[in-house]
């Protein structure tokens, strides 16, 4: 059994995220909308608090899965160190879990790191495994807030 649910959202590090936008558009993809981070965190841990605050990200709904534009802005972070290494690109996929603690926790006894996490009060969040060196990707759990209703919704929507 895996501690990877339902895939939800691929991240696409870029520089300019409305050229990236506009050519997204230009071939279909969207519409667009600025991602809102919801209600505030009971925890919260990133290496960068102010670096994450100014994080700049886009999302278009595909049915149940989500593409994200992320442009990590100058400030020291993981995503902005990938950026300058790499090159634009996918950073993470994030997977759907009905529940994040049990998800980490399970990351955690696999021996992956964590780079990031949050939770909120109602057990929604996240939690990003150091996982690049050896999976060619970061990978994200999450509980949504409104959880796996969102993704159930698209998958009707979509068929």
């Amino acid at each position: 059994m895996t501690i990877f649910g339902q895939p939800h959202h691929i991240c696409i590090l870029v520089r300019d995220i409305d050229r990236a936008e506009t050519y997204y558009n230009s071939i279909g993809i969207g519409p667009w909308y600025d991602y809102e981070k919801g209600t505030s965190y009971l925890e919260f841990e990133v290496p960068n608090r102010e670096a994450s605050a100014r994080m700049k990200y886009r999302c278009a709904d595909l049915g149940a899965l989500q593409l994200q534009l992320c442009d990590p802005g100058e400030m020291d972070s993981p995503q902005r160190r990938f950026l300058d290494e790499h090159g634009e690109g996918v950073y993470h996929i994030g997977f759907e879990v009905p529940d994040r603690d049990a998800a980490e926790a399970e990351g955690r006894a696999l021996g992956m790191d964590v780079i990031a996490r949050g939770k909120r009060e109602d057990g929604s969040g996240f939690c990003y495994f150091d996982t690049q060196a050896k999976a060619g990707v970061v990978l994200e759990v999450r509980r949504t807030q409104g959880g796996p209703k969102r993704i159930k919704k698209a998958l009707a929507e979509s068929e």
